[in-house]
């Protein structure tokens, strides 16, 4: 197989990131883009953002996951604690989000450390959500092994009946990850590949430090 992209070229024309424009805390700046994209621009889910975790094997992984809540101390996301993901942030609990929104030609690209939230607040995350993802996470043991499909269609039909008008329980190996960022980059795309690239470092008087980067 051999395909050449070399051809695949766009130009970046859509908006600018000034470093005398940026507020002192990036957190302000991204909640400002990220009503801008879920405003302005057609982003069919706003809130996916990439997850990076390194495994056991030392190799770093990255998977889609959905943000469901920021605030000043962190961005939450729920998921399996037995995932592979979930494992490798229990071994080591640095990790990388980012979001890229083509639309705005936009990245943010965010290193923190995760860690699990409050058990009544993964309650309440999962009160809140549809019956049928509340079985799909009895269903599924994330990340391990299966003969087919159809052995995952099986165990939810006997879950459906095990739990008819009933309440669905939260699993206990299922709940939310806060991951509290030291470091932020804003990346906004810039027509001859001069990009623009901002970068919030946390310090030690938990005060954020600002430089612009070379793109």
């Amino acid at each position: 197989m051999d395909k050449d992209l070399s051809n695949y070229r766009k130009s970046y024309e859509k908006g600018e990131l000034l470093l005398s424009e940026v507020p002192e805390n990036p957190l302000e700046l991204f909640q400002k883009w990220f009503y801008e994209v879920d405003t302005f621009f057609s982003e069919d889910e706003t809130n996916a953002m990439t997850i990076s975790t390194i495994g056991d094997d030392g190799y770093p992984k990255s998977r889609v996951v959905l943000l469901k809540k920021y605030t000043y101390e962190g961005f939450i996301f729920y998921t399996n604690y037995n995932s592979e993901k979930g494992k490798a942030i229990a071994n080591n609990p640095n990790v990388c989000l980012s979001f890229f929104w083509h639309g705005a030609e936009r990245q943010i690209i965010i290193k923190g450390q995760a860690e699990k939230i409050a058990e009544n607040l993964s309650d309440g995350y999962f009160e809140s959500r549809p019956r049928g993802s509340q079985l799909g996470a009895l269903v599924s043991n994330q990340s391990d092994v299966i003969p087919d499909r159809e052995y995952l269609e099986n165990k939810l039909a006997n879950l459906e009946k095990q739990y008819e008008g009933k309440e669905i329980p939260r699993p206990i190996h299922w709940g939310g990850y806060i991951v509290k960022p030291v470091e932020f980059e804003f990346w906004q795309g810039r027509p001859n590949r001069l990009h623009d690239r901002i970068r919030y470092t946390l310090q030690e008087d938990f005060n954020w430090s600002i430089n612009r980067l070379s793109p």
